[in-house]
């Protein structure tokens, strides 16, 4: 890691940078795969499988026979850490929900607003060296809450065309109503377009390579939502002179290990730290079966020391990090200076990994500094909000005046009618 020691506010963004995004080449690329899918539906999706996973398929749905033949691969073990996990996930979603509440206004006029689901949703689960079955349940368990009817999996393919057993049970386990065999681009421009098997959908959530993620901001473009823009994972592990070196280390390369493109960043005040975190960096890399990968995001990586407090706050804010994990003894000196970060883990038993899988909280979160502005998944990602009004006789007597006011200031004939009308047939 690199290590910069008390460096001056204006060299902070270039210290930090995350690091760089391929060219923008994608772009022809994204595109003409979706013309490709929206034109030639399962086929094209049949030929892209072939010609990037490497499989044949007859059929791109998987069947509940093919989950029956899965799920008991899985280890009870494995099969009870889920449950506990999906059970956490669900209750700490299941809190979000909104009660309706009527606001009265002014005497006559009520107002209120409902949470309503988002019928359709598309959730992209990764498959390869690091299938990632826990996004099933951050991603399925509050759609389920929130009431979609139809919640559709895509996730690419093995080379022998089967899917991941945990991934399988894990989206059983949550109410996943259908599974396809799809990755990449196409299975994003399958879930904007629908196909003759793949249904389309209104939102589409997680994450993926550079691939996917530049095909959910194509989708954009063809009138879905996503969740949120995506980048490499990263965290920032603050940590006073107390920390456990071993604890620090573990949690930086519990990200480094995501991918080369990851990015890990260490703030403290101590250099006795920074020195223990350089050796012990060596000890667990060693050990870590994916340590090519992690090796590579260390190097892009930083450590730096900040002496005071304030400015360490001030370079939170300013980097917006994904995952914040406050090593320290007081974390009041930090909590409500706190305004831009994903997730929040507090104190030196509280790995980034606990959020990850089974704290409860979500781990769908803005990254590349857009913490600034965006939540992570939650509820809400899964719902929209209407709003009502109910207006009685007095209540337009109360109100009406100043809409008409206010329309004919602006010119609306009709909106001003629109309330003159009402006002003379209860006079």
């Amino acid at each position: 890691m690199k290590t910069y020691i008390n460096p001056s506010k204006d060299t902070w963004a270039r210290i930090t940078q995350r690091p760089a995004k391929e060219a923008n080449t994608l772009g022809a690329t994204v595109k003409g795969v979706f013309e490709d899918v929206k034109i030639n539906g399962d086929q094209a999706l049949k030929n892209y499988t072939e010609k990037f996973d490497g499989v044949i398929l007859s059929d791109l749905k998987v069947t509940q026979q093919e989950i029956n033949n899965a799920i008991p691969l899985v280890s009870q073990k494995l099969k009870d850490a889920i449950v506990l996990a999906k059970n956490n996930v669900e209750t700490f979603h299941a809190s979000q929900k909104i009660e309706k509440k009527v606001i009265s206004t002014v005497n006559g006029v009520d107002c209120w607003q409902e949470m309503k689901p988002i019928e359709k949703v598309g959730l992209y689960i990764p498959g390869g060296s690091a299938p990632l079955f826990s996004t099933i349940l951050m991603l399925g368990v509050p759609a389920k809450i929130a009431g979609a009817t139809k919640i559709v999996l895509c996730t690419p393919p093995s080379k022998d065309g089967t899917i991941n057993p945990a991934i399988l049970f894990a989206a059983q386990l949550v109410g996943v109503t259908e599974i396809y065999k799809l990755g990449g681009i196409q299975a994003i421009a399958a879930m904007t377009y629908g196909t003759e098997s793949v249904p389309s959908v209104y939102k589409i959530f997680g994450p993926g390579n550079q691939f996917v993620t530049a095909a959910k901001q194509f989708a954009l473009t063809q009138g879905l939502a996503i969740d949120m823009p995506a980048g490499p994972s990263e965290v920032m592990v603050v940590a006073d002179k107390d920390a456990d070196a071993s604890f620090v280390v573990a949690d930086l390369l519990s990200q480094a290990e995501h991918g080369a493109d990851s990015q890990v960043i260490l703030v403290t005040e101590s250099q006795k730290l920074i020195d223990k975190v350089q050796i012990e960096l060596e000890k667990q890399l060693a050990e870590l079966p994916r340590q090519e990968v992690a090796r590579l995001a260390i190097e892009n990586s930083s450590a730096i020391l900040i002496d005071n407090i304030d400015d360490q706050n001030e370079l939170i804010n300013e980097y917006a990090p994904e995952h914040l994990i406050l090593n320290v003894l007081n974390e009041d000196l930090y909590l409500d200076k706190i305004v831009n970060a994903g997730s929040v883990f507090i104190g030196p038993l509280t790995p980034e990994s606990a959020g990850d899988y089974a704290s409860g909280t979500n781990h769908t979160l803005p990254t590349n500094g857009y913490a600034r502005m965006y939540s992570g998944v939650n509820l809400d990602a899964f719902t929209k909000k209407i709003t009502y009004q109910k207006i009685t006789a007095e209540g337009i007597q109360n109100i009406g005046p100043a809409i008409e006011l206010m329309a004919a200031a602006e010119g609306l004939d009709a909106h001003k009618n629109a309330v003159t009308l009402r006002l003379n047939s209860i006079k």
